[in-house]
């Protein structure tokens, strides 16, 4: 029985260690565009689909925020209200097109990559056909952008330069690339939060878990064997 439950210490002991060793890689933080929905009173709304297959009406506003997190629930939101009025009042309707009001926000110093210079940030009134994507307002008014093979938006009007969903930090401080910002992030590339698992649980944490799981469990059954 002694030996049955160190084994069942030595299981949960390991599990522990998995648990604190994997845990900060949840925290890995990413260099992305955050896309955003203008919401009632001038707001901000995390987009819950990339800009490439949003498709708003005539009177909404698209947001883009250059920023980094490591989850949508941390990501910088554009820091220009959500006022279509003000975006779209010298844009005249038209019949047959619609006009979505466009803020593009390109950050802070501490956003920017390599220590390159956030641009002012802008706005507009994109003015398009009824069935134009958000995607599609805002290369009407912010060319050029710049994707990668996955769709996913990496640049708007040139910036940054290069990168697309840089890894900025992790457990063990390592660079990289990774994880799609598009909502796809992109979240069309914007969305920024882009594998859609902010808050789960990693894949290697699991996997991790198990092994230790497997491990412990036939630590415990070869006690018993042996006291058998």
């Amino acid at each position: 029985m002694r030996r049955t439950g160190a084994a069942g210490a030595l299981l949960l002991a390991g599990a522990v260690t998995v648990l604190a060793a994997a845990g900060p890689a949840q925290a890995q933080e990413y260099r992305y565009w955050a896309f955003w929905d203008g919401a009632d009173r001038g707001s901000w709304t995390y987009a819950t689909q990339g800009p490439a297959t949003v498709r708003p009406a005539d009177g909404a506003v698209e947001g883009f925020r250059f920023t980094v997190s490591a989850d949508s629930a941390a990501a910088g939101r554009p820091r220009a209200a959500a006022d279509f009025d003000a975006l779209c009042r010298a844009t005249p309707a038209k019949d047959g097109r619609k006009r979505i009001g466009i803020v593009i926000d390109f950050g802070t110093a501490a956003d920017a990559p390599g220590g390159a210079r956030p641009p002012a940030a802008r706005t507009a009134c994109a003015q398009v056909p009824e069935d134009a994507s958000a995607g599609e307002a805002l290369a009407a008014v912010a060319r050029p952008l710049r994707y990668d093979s996955n769709a996913l938006l990496c640049a708007i009007a040139g910036y940054p330069t290069s990168g697309c969903a840089d890894q900025v930090s992790g457990a063990d401080g390592a660079k990289g690339t990774s994880k799609g910002a598009d909502g796809s992030t992109a979240s069309g590339g914007a969305k920024g939060s882009g594998d859609g698992g902010d808050g789960g649980p990693s894949a290697g944490l699991l996997g991790g878990v198990a092994a230790v799981v497997v491990l412990g469990g036939a630590a415990v059954w070869q006690a018993r064997r042996r006291r058998g």
